[in-house]
């Protein structure tokens, strides 16, 4: 009789679980907002949480050419060259690409950067058939002056917040 009552105590055991299970997501259903978006109908990029990771930008007027955001990149896909003016004696950014086709975003370049000039966008559509179309170029034909900061009047680069 023990195999007989084992038997039928996991039948009961398995219903009532079963049951629990169907109670929780029962008052899921009926009392939790709807989790789903009914995209392209409702605006995405207005609900995505502040520190999302879209798309990689550069804000070239405020890089540095320091070279740590590409030395961060685990799988190498920042590509950076920096040189000096002959005239100005001033370093020059001559090209930062990323390769989007290729990041992770994982984060690790915005971390070392200075001046935050690099950072993610809230954009995130990139459905292509052209994979040199995630190729970005952040610095058109020539070289950019790279980013000084601010000097305090007592000489001493200002402290940032």
């Amino acid at each position: 009789m023990g195999a007989v009552a084992d038997y039928f105590g996991n039948i009961k055991d398995a219903v009532l679980t079963t049951l629990i299970g169907l109670r929780i997501t029962t008052r899921h259903l009926w009392t939790q907002a709807p989790i789903t978006i009914e995209y392209p109908d409702v605006d995405v990029e207005a609900t995505l949480p502040e520190r999302y990771r879209g798309f990689l930008v550069n804000e070239v007027e405020l890089c540095t050419g320091c070279l740590l955001c590409a030395r961060a990149c685990p799988i190498d896909i920042i590509y950076i060259e920096v040189e000096r003016d002959e005239t100005t004696k001033e370093r020059m950014l001559r090209r930062y690409d990323i390769d989007l086709g290729k990041c992770m975003y994982c984060g690790l370049c915005l971390e070392p950067c200075p001046t935050g000039s690099i950072h993610f966008t809230p954009r995130f559509e990139a459905a292509t058939s052209n994979l040199g179309s995630l190729y970005h170029q952040f610095v058109e034909r020539g070289a950019l002056p790279i980013y000084k900061n601010p000097k305090a009047p007592g000489g001493a680069a200002e402290a940032e917040d």
